[in-house]
């Protein structure tokens, strides 16, 4: 579901994908309804970020995430990761930023780069 107010996905990790560091720009849920969900939580300092806390999410667990959170995901088991989004805000809007894992040097989120991400990562789990 998508309006300017709220989005609702329903997100399928690959098994060991990662996604960069990135924000929302509005308050998240996200619940697990199968596998595990990784997150790593940052904060911003001078001229890029650093890493400031984690989380584990396992089936039946929801966390709350607030409007200014930067994280890291990674589905860190052999299975699918399965889980409900819901976003207070359109999440394919422009505004949101993302992180470059190597180097941490903010740009843009590129909603596009992040739909091949997961459609590359559940291509290479159907063809394993």
């Amino acid at each position: 579901y998508r309006s300017s107010t709220l989005t609702i996905l329903n997100v399928v990790w690959a098994p060991q994908m990662t996604v960069q560091p990135h924000n929302h720009e509005m308050w998240a849920m996200i619940g697990i309804y199968g596998g595990r969900e990784d997150n790593i939580f940052w904060r911003r300092n001078e001229n890029t970020i650093e890493a400031s806390g984690a989380d584990a999410l396992c089936q039946g667990d929801v966390s709350v995430l607030g409007k200014n959170v930067i994280h890291s995901v990674l589905n860190p088991v052999r299975r699918m990761t399965l889980a409900l989004h819901v976003y207070g805000g359109d999440f394919f809007s422009d505004g949101r930023r993302e992180w470059d894992p190597e180097d941490l040097t903010e740009r843009p989120f590129d909603i596009d780069a992040s739909r091949a991400l997961f459609s590359e990562a559940n291509e290479r789990f159907a063809g394993a």
